[in-house]
């Protein structure tokens, strides 16, 4: 972008009164060279192009015609989409990718999308930004698989390192394994990183991700189970921050099904860092049987099942509305912020009641807890902020803030918050304290 184009951009924004971290501002600057202007949510009969930038939700007849008036050469993005007000309008569009919150100054999730892949998918064809492939299976084990990937790899050029690891089982690798071999690949390498599941076949250079220039990229497998099966990491912050979550989780629950436990790293990431991610299309996890596996990118050497992805289809229910909208959900933080304190205490902040009050209401309140903490945290070291539209969720945030033995506030959405919110709580907790010890 020009000077000029980024000068308008700011303004419109400011306009708007849309507050983006830099992160967030970095994916929008580059939606709009890809796309063209942007403009605000006006819901035009007309055909549009360029990218649409909506603040409020739309429902009903509303989210029909503005998707009606929509085309492959726009681009929708909703800086304010945590609030599962915009849920519905999100389930008739392709979910390109979201961007996690940035702190108080991009207290926001960021979600993008649009008509089809097919701009990416075509442009990506030219990156000049090649991750290399890797791909683990066991020791000791058949080598079938991994000698069917190295070879749909050869007529790509793509540098590649597939490994016979050490372990438990012959005939798979656990979640712990891979993230493990995962985190010796990330050491080993400079490249991005493209972890693809032994077994797949390429049929087109996956070159996607890494145009997109994004921190990590995955399938949501019915929009919200996520599979390591196709697996990109970028040479970023985020995506090693994520990558070490993963591998910490798989190691203290060698249990649970690898996809859970990669949803788990990817929201505890979000939550601290604005984290950019990609939802990669179906034609980067096309299984055996899909109508579109012929010009599948990725076709893995699986039929078409849920059964293998996720043994116990119930197990990850109270994420799902969440998953499908590219959003942690009310059952996660939403947003973690630490300070200089030097006290280890932290305090959890439970905004109720989100779906049935105003987004902008919502939007403003979440602003003056991120910036009212930014400004005086009252000691507290940690603030963990959760989005709650039923009172379920709220049991559900106060039960996790209890585990961890934060001081847990109540509040909402436009409630006043003073910018000593934190201290004076603070100081009602120390109160507290001294009619306990000196009654």
């Amino acid at each position: 972008m020009t000077d000029e184009a980024h000068a308008n951009l700011d303004r419109l924004l400011q306009s708007g009164g849309v507050r983006l971290g830099r992160a967030q501002r970095d994916r929008l600057g580059w939606l709009v060279n890809q796309y063209g202007a942007p403009t605000f949510d006006d819901v035009s009969e007309g055909r549009r192009n360029g990218v649409v930038i909506l603040k409020e939700p739309l429902s009903g007849a509303a989210a029909e015609l503005f998707y009606r008036s929509l085309t492959p050469g726009c681009a929708v993005v909703i800086p304010r989409s945590e609030n599962p007000g915009f849920d519905f309008l999100k389930s008739k569009l392709t979910e390109f990718g979201s961007v996690g919150p940035c702190g108080a100054d991009g207290p926001h999730e960021m979600w993008w999308g649009g008509i089809g892949w097919s701009k990416f998918l075509a442009a990506s064809d030219a990156s000049s930004l090649q991750p290399r492939i890797v791909s683990c299976y066991p020791r000791g084990g058949d080598a079938t698989a991994a000698f069917a990937l190295r070879h749909s790899l050869e007529r790509f050029d793509l540098a590649c390192h597939i490994e016979a690891i050490e372990t438990e089982f012959s005939d798979r690798v656990l979640c712990f394994e891979k993230a493990e071999f995962m985190m010796r690949m990330w050491n080993k390498f400079r490249e991005p990183l493209l972890f693809v599941e032994a077994g797949a076949m390429l049929r087109e250079a996956p070159l996607l991700p890494s145009y997109l220039g994004c921190d990590v990229a995955l399938h949501k497998w019915n929009r919200w189970e996520m599979s390591a099966r196709t697996l990109y990491l970028g040479r970023t912050k985020g995506a090693e921050m994520l990558l070490r979550s993963w591998q910490q989780l798989a190691a203290s629950y060698p249990a649970i099904w690898e996809g859970y436990l990669l949803d788990q790293a990817w929201s505890l990431t979000s939550s601290q860092l604005p984290l950019d991610t990609v939802w990669l299309p179906r034609s980067y996890h096309a299984l055996k049987g899909d109508l579109g596996a012929m010009r599948a990118t990725i076709l893995h050497d699986q039929q078409t099942t849920t059964l293998e992805l996720g043994p116990d289809p119930a197990f990850a229910s109270m994420v799902r509305a969440a998953r499908r909208a590219g959003r942690t959900g009310a059952r996660d933080a939403f947003m973690v912020m630490t300070s200089q304190a030097e006290a280890g205490n932290g305090i959890s902040v439970i905004l109720r009641d989100i779906s049935a009050s105003d987004a902008g209401a919502v939007a403003a309140t979440v602003e003056a807890v991120t910036g009212a903490y930014a400004a005086d945290c009252g000691g507290y070291g940690r603030l963990e902020l959760s989005l709650c539209a039923w009172q379920d969720d709220v049991g559900a945030a106060r039960d996790a803030a209890a585990l961890a033995r934060y001081r847990i506030l109540e509040i909402a959405p436009g409630q006043r918050i003073a910018n000593d919110f934190f201290a004076h709580h603070a100081a009602d907790d120390a109160v507290m304290t001294a009619r306990h010890l000196f009654p």
